[in-house]
């Protein structure tokens, strides 16, 4: 039974082929009769069907994405280093990395404050939704009140917020997305010249590549002044413990960590507010890297 239908399998699979590889030759010479002609258009069906097969065809209807408006590339505090000693805080570090599963929480978020990572832009472009950069936020008021806020449904593009996962006060790590998932972390934003328009009537954001983090705000920051009295060191640690593993398992340079208020478009974030970079700067150097 089986020797009797490969046969009739491999060709259905061939004709399958050759149909698709007959669409996109048809479809890119249609593009030619309207004078914008692909330099590929003489290539074999042969060549046009890996093409197919391996997802890696441009779409002959695709037009440009509008660049962001102008903006300043990030300068980022972090220096590489590898002067990586041994001691109690590496140990320490070390140790809540290799327990970084077990040790934090897991909140599942209500589906309408977050999404899906596009594939295509508005205009038809393929995009890298592999994350890249890495947001700093803060929560303004406690975690409870951003949990809350996450577990509420909220139909209303304008009222939907989320990040990947939170830090407490006390070092506790709350996952609410896994990476693979788009956080709505950042509204109309931009890193180095880059972001993805989804929805040309709102403009772009980095979120479709973006991770982002927030740190929950000490009650003397439940305001809207520009400082506060800071994180505390269980933050520091806890955070750089979630960034490792994130630069490891996605190869983001430290260069790509960034803040909240750098890449808001509209001017009007300023989180993560009394943000130490030095604190980083040495948990990152203790966990090996930044080098």
């Amino acid at each position: 039974m089986r020797s009797g239908r490969q046969p009739l399998l491999l060709a259905a699979t061939g004709a399958s082929l050759i149909a698709v590889g007959a669409l996109v030759w048809f479809g890119r010479g249609v593009v030619g009769l309207g004078g914008q002609a692909d330099a590929r258009t003489n290539q074999s069906l042969l060549e046009l069907l890996e093409e197919v097969g391996s997802g890696k065809g441009r779409n002959p209807l695709a037009r440009p994405a509008p660049p962001p408006p102008a903006h300043p590339s990030w300068r980022s505090p972090l220096q590489r280093s590898c002067a990586v000693a041994d001691g109690p805080l590496r140990q320490r570090l070390a140790q809540r990395l290799a327990n970084l599963e077990s040790s934090s929480t897991r909140v599942r978020i209500h589906p309408t404050n977050y999404g899906v990572r596009y594939q295509l832009d508005a205009y038809g472009n393929r995009v890298d939704t592999t994350p890249q950069v890495v947001v700093l936020h803060e929560t303004v008021y406690g975690m409870q009140s951003a949990i809350s806020t996450f577990l509420t449904p909220h139909p209303r593009d304008e009222d939907q917020v989320s990040y990947h996962a939170l830090v407490g006060l006390r070092g506790e790590i709350v996952r609410l997305l896994d990476p693979s998932k788009r956080a709505f972390g950042a509204g109309n934003s931009a890193f180095n010249n880059r972001w993805v328009v989804t929805n040309p009537k709102v403009g772009g954001s980095i979120n479709n590549f973006a991770l982002h983090i927030s740190l929950e705000t000490p009650t003397d920051g439940e305001n809207a002044g520009p400082v506060h009295s800071g994180y505390t060191p269980e933050q520091y640690d806890a955070l750089a413990v979630v960034l490792a593993d994130w630069m490891r398992r996605f190869n983001i340079p430290a260069q790509h960590i960034t803040t909240h208020r750098h890449v808001d478009l509209g001017g009007e974030r300023a989180d993560p507010r009394s943000f130490d970079w030095a604190e980083l700067q040495l948990r990152l150097e203790s966990l090996g890297v930044l080098c």
